[in-house]
């Protein structure tokens, strides 16, 4: 019993010391010291080194030349499919940038239509309807000509429109009236031209 009280007390006196030790250098680590370095007087510049001087910063000078890997086929045919294809591209993209606007508006003025439709002002679709009834009434009286198909429809919705909305359809009138004149003339010019074509 004595011999364990013994190694236990030389146990308990080597960890105390250990720690002790320890602890004395962790102490130590967290003091911050300041080291000033001067040239000495004696010592000659010739022996100074310059810091492009040393191993760790010189570049190694060689002389560098690109090469350029050769192509595999998959490259060679994937540029021959561009080649070939670029007149359709660009073609497309043409009729993209031309085509946008107009697409650009129909859908706005799709957007359009339906908020009005939404907002209606009172009235609007009873007039709608009897706009709609008038054009089946012209489709009844055209039975047995295509001539008739075209015109009746179209003429008996403009007339029960323009009962409604006078004002629109004198603009519209006038505005269509224009149009044909417009086309009437061009018409005379090309049958002109082409009658004194004709007898030369």
């Amino acid at each position: 019993i004595e011999f364990v009280a013994s190694h236990e007390g030389l146990l308990m006196a080597s960890v105390f010391q250990v720690m002790q030790r320890s602890m004395g250098l962790a102490s130590l680590s967290l003091l911050t010291f300041k080291v000033y370095a001067s040239p000495k007087k004696d010592s000659p510049n010739k022996n100074s080194v310059k810091v492009d001087e040393l191993s760790l910063y010189s570049v190694p000078e060689g002389q560098s030349k690109y090469v350029e890997e050769p192509r595999t086929q998959l490259e060679e045919n994937i540029s021959q499919l561009r080649h070939y294809c670029e007149p359709y591209t660009s073609w497309c993209q043409e009729k993209y940038f031309y085509t946008k606007p107009k697409v650009q508006s129909i859908v706005q003025w799709g957007i359009d239509n339906y908020e009005y439709l939404q907002n209606a002002p009172p009235g609007f679709f009873p007039r709608l309807g009897v706009i709609g009834f008038a054009g089946l009434v012209g489709l009844l009286f055209a039975r047995g000509s295509k001539i008739k198909k075209l015109i009746y429809p179209p003429g008996f919705m403009g007339f029960a429109a323009s009962v409604y909305y006078p004002q629109q359809a004198i603009s519209f009138a006038q505005v269509s009236g224009e149009l044909l004149y417009d086309w009437g003339l061009r018409g005379y010019i090309v049958i002109e031209d082409l009658w004194k074509n004709f007898q030369k």
